[in-house]
């Protein structure tokens, strides 16, 4: 039967090399690049410049066609958004930026 040997030098040489890389720095955001808007950000404006409710999908139409917000992607943003302010209605309750206003229906709140 035989066996394998390793010598000290190869596996000190790994570690060593290993040791000697140095870590990645991330990419700061300049004064430049604007933050993007999210998705409930991005709706908590509109329905503010609004004098209307609009429902979640009204209120992607309107978003992607101003360019505050675009999709990454997803199959049903509309979905995502309307959940997103639930969620915030339901946490933040009159301190909320939204109110629900009919079934399906939101407004800036004040």
């Amino acid at each position: 039967m035989s066996t394998k040997k390793t010598t000290k030098a190869k596996s000190e040489g790994k570690t060593a090399a290993k040791a000697s890389k140095t870590p990645k720095r991330k990419a700061t955001r300049t004064e430049a690049t604007p933050k993007k808007l999210s998705a409930i950000d991005a709706a908590a404006q509109i329905l503010r410049a609004s004098n209307q409710p609009m429902n979640a999908k009204e209120l992607i139409e309107a978003m992607t066609s101003q360019g505050l917000w675009t999709s990454p992607g997803g199959k049903t943003p509309h979905a995502t958004l309307y959940s997103a302010i639930l969620r915030e209605l339901n946490a933040k309750g009159s301190d909320a930026r939204f109110q629900k206003t009919e079934r399906g229906k939101f407004a800036a709140n004040g």
